[in-house]
């Protein structure tokens, strides 16, 4: 087991420093070696979680195409102009609003210069708005009705025969993650020196290396079909979540004399596409344009990423139940908050919420952990700020034409660590312990 877990382990460094799909491929290849060296039967790929990216992907990316992630940018930027000084408690809150609604949180990638901008522009350290933002843009991932990540866990769940819905899930990790959002922003309010006496921004004013040019956003070209793109999301959104929350209301059907009700996969898969499918039609919108946007780059990495990475790790997990849960069955019962221990390390190597649930809640669930329990430790999974390399990450770093946003000299301190980590581990203690006071 333990050579199994060392080539299950090489594989996701390596897949990690080729980044883009390299993450994926490189599972196919360490799944290759686990079935055909060491005789592990692979487990069912996850088509379903996969599908199901795929069509919040494609509406996110028409929404995209028809402007309306532009008309979102614009709405933000006047919200943080309006509000300057309050811009390390507003920024947070959008980018996890942008995530929420999107279901990714590759949309930051189009706030990130108009906070830094702003930041500038009010004589604020860009680190303390930036740093919290793309944190806040990680959990809400883990908040998100449509994201991979929670729709994983709830199909997951589901499937191991929980009574869990997707209301039940929201009711936790929503205001769970806020909250935890809302400690990051507090602490970063304080972060480093005052931009005029920080000494990294004053070399580059000093060497000609700082430019005034301020950033500009994209015009709305056509302001009706941003807006008409947007709500049509919206309404899909909420759709998946009455869906989720309402049993009663999905249909049932009749084969063979025995009832079956329509999945939560089906249902965002249909609806999700037939979003995609009105914004298309009703904006007049080009269906290759929207394969061409960034959205729809990032969605298809993570699909690659959860197909090879989440199987592999099945199938280890699959391979090594006895072995694993004997070793820590006692003591993962004793203490379940261990597990989101496991949780949060494992994201960092894998660089997915989704792939991170896909591999791991199978042994949680095989451990007896509560659902609810798990449902709290779900942010955990939100560890991938921790080595410096995620591309929201680096994009913010690079957006910060002062300097202040950073990778520090030993790696670890950059500047999305304390926030990070302040947000996680507060989500998750609010989340165990509201588990705690109204589940159990």
């Amino acid at each position: 087991m333990l050579i199994q877990l060392f080539f299950v382990l090489t594989a996701i460094i390596i897949g990690a420093r080729i980044g883009g799909i390299g993450l994926g491929v490189l599972g196919g290849l360490g799944l290759a070696i686990l079935t055909f060296v060491f005789g592990l039967e692979p487990t069912s790929p996850p088509i379903d979680v996969m599908l199901m990216i795929v069509a919040v992907i494609a509406a996110a990316s028409c929404m995209q195409a028809a402007g309306g992630l532009d008309l979102m940018v614009k709405m933000a930027e006047k919200l943080l102009r309006k509000n300057p000084k309050q811009i390390t408690i507003l920024s947070p809150l959008v980018t996890y609003l942008f995530t929420f609604v999107a279901g990714t949180g590759h949309v930051a990638y189009s706030v990130l210069p108009v906070i830094a901008e702003v930041a500038t522009e009010t004589k604020i350290r860009p680190e303390r708005p930036l740093g919290i933002a793309v944190i806040a843009s990680q959990q809400a991932i883990t908040a998100s009705p449509i994201s991979a990540a929670t729709v994983a866990l709830l199909s997951m769940l589901t499937a191991a025969g929980f009574n869990i819905t997707l209301l039940q899930i929201l009711a936790i990790t929503v205001p769970c993650t806020l909250m935890g959002v809302l400690a990051g922003a507090l602490y970063s309010l304080r972060v480093g020196k005052e931009l005029a006496d920080d000494p990294e921004f004053r070399r580059r004013v000093a060497a000609g290396e700082f430019t005034s040019q301020p950033y500009q956003t994209t015009d709305v070209k056509n302001q009706r079909s941003a807006l008409v793109s947007v709500i049509i999301f919206i309404l899909a959104t909420v759709g998946i979540i009455l869906f989720g929350s309402m049993e009663s209301i999905r249909p049932v059907f009749v084969t063979g004399g025995v009832e079956s009700q329509l999945g939560m996969a089906y249902i965002i898969e249909i609806l999700m596409l037939s979003a995609a499918a009105l914004i298309l039609i009703i904006t007049r919108t080009d269906g290759l344009k929207a394969a061409q946007g960034s959205v729809f780059n990032a969605g298809m990495q993570a699909v690659v990423a959860i197909f090879g990475i989440a199987w592999m790790g099945d199938t280890f997990i699959a391979g090594n139940m006895a072995e694993l849960k004997g070793s820590i069955e006692s003591i993962v019962t004793q203490m379940p908050w261990l597990f989101g221990i496991a949780l949060f390390l494992m994201s960092i190597l894998l660089f997915s919420q989704a792939a991170t649930i896909r591999a791991l809640l199978p042994l949680g669930i095989a451990l007896g952990i509560s659902p609810f329990t798990l449902i709290a430790l779900f942010p955990a999974v939100n560890g991938y700020f921790f080595i410096p390399n995620y591309p929201t990450v680096v994009a913010a770093i690079n957006f910060d034409r002062t300097g202040t946003t950073h990778i520090g000299k030993y790696i670890l301190n950059h500047s999305f660590m304390i926030p990070g980590l302040i947000a996680t581990a507060t989500s998750v203690i609010l989340g165990l312990v509201a588990v705690q006071l109204f589940v159990h």
